[in-house]
């Protein structure tokens, strides 16, 4: 992944939007989600080569933008990306987001691209290489509180990873609701439509949440909380913004990607700094328990973390080697001197 040729130097591959698209769908959105959820197992098994840092960020009352970056000693790589809750009332996205991976050796980028759409499969497919850990076994029904732009994602891949085959829906937003079911149809899942929050959860064996406000809020309370499911959230990503009763936290055993960030972002800043919590990667490697009863409530508290983007673009690039799903984008200074930087800019008056 590090050899460049004095050629790949001069050009970075840039895959666009469009491109990523058809790369899903050359791939098979299935097929891509369980790839993706390869190659973060992989690299979520080598968590201690990693820089490890949580991400930056730059607060506003509209939102956040955040650069996430990390490096295995021979690649580096980061994301950028927002979170602005008030963009779909002004038909924006939510979250949009780019990435670059680079050759440590050299400093050269070696991949430009977007992740608005890898950033809603990566972390599908987290989510659902996370429940295949930690879900009860033979689960069949997740229920998806949120059905705004992750919320497919989510479905399929717990479809692909987990091997579900129902998925209950609800959002404060019907709209929302009929848009996801319509997009779901015909994919392999029964698709239920809900009317409250409590009628989504009923027989789910996993509860993903995923909605937008960034506000403390209580998506889930307490009392409609069984024993035996495992929690998925995923929409508290930011100081302030929760979802979930803080008596829930209390009785789950709660996994992580990296506590550092958790503790800042996820759910668990409503609690104390010395609540315990297990790492994925800790489970993954052995050297920590997932699910150990049929009773326990496991909660994945997910935030995202810059080893999955970091994963995602890894993966990205292995599968347009042989596509010419890329464009060659001229994004170096590279003068046949290294020395003569000014004499390349003069000579480009000749061109």
């Amino acid at each position: 992944m590090t050899n460049l040729s004095p050629s790949d130097k001069a050009l970075v591959p840039f895959v666009s939007v469009d491109h990523m698209m058809q790369l899903i769908h050359h791939i098979g959105i299935e097929d891509m989600l369980r790839g993706l959820a390869d190659y973060i197992e992989t690299d979520f098994r080598r968590w201690q080569l990693f820089d490890k840092t949580p991400r930056v960020a730059s607060h506003s009352a509209e939102g956040v933008i955040e650069l996430m970056p990390t490096s295995d000693g021979e690649v580096y790589g980061f994301k950028y990306v927002n979170g602005h809750p008030k963009n779909t009332a002004e038909g924006l996205q939510t979250v949009t987001a780019f990435g670059l991976l680079a050759d440590v050796g050299s400093g050269y980028p070696v991949l430009l691209s977007e992740m608005t759409m890898l950033t809603a499969m990566r972390t599908a497919a987290t989510s659902a290489l996370v429940a295949r850990l930690l879900a009860p076994k033979g689960a069949t029904t997740m229920a998806m509180i949120g059905n705004g732009a992750q919320s497919e994602f989510q479905s399929l891949a717990m479809k692909a990873i987990c091997g579900i085959s129902e998925v209950r829906l609800y959002d404060v937003d019907s709209a929302a609701t009929r848009k996801c079911a319509a997009n779901l149809a015909g994919l392999g899942l029964t698709v239920t439509p809900c009317t409250s929050a409590e009628d989504a959860i009923m027989g789910a064996q996993i509860i993903t949440t995923c909605t937008a406000d960034k506000q403390y809020a209580t998506i889930l309370t307490d009392n409609m909380i069984g024993a035996g499911v495992h929690i998925n959230a995923i929409g508290g990503d930011c100081p302030g913004k929760t979802e979930l009763a803080p008596a829930i936290l209390h009785r789950s055993d709660i996994f992580v990607e990296y506590p550092e960030q958790t503790r800042i972002e996820g759910e668990i800043q409503q609690l104390d700094a010395t609540h315990p919590v297990t790492e994925i990667w800790q489970v993954l490697t052995g050297q920590a328990e997932g699910r150990t009863s049929d009773r326990q409530i496991t909660l994945f508290d997910s935030v995202g973390f810059a080893i999955e983007d970091f994963s995602a673009l890894r993966y990205v690039r292995e599968q347009i080697r042989e596509t010419q799903l890329f464009h060659p984008l001229d994004l170096l200074a590279d003068p046949d001197d290294p020395r003569d930087l000014f004499g390349m800019l003069q000579r480009s008056l000749q061109a």
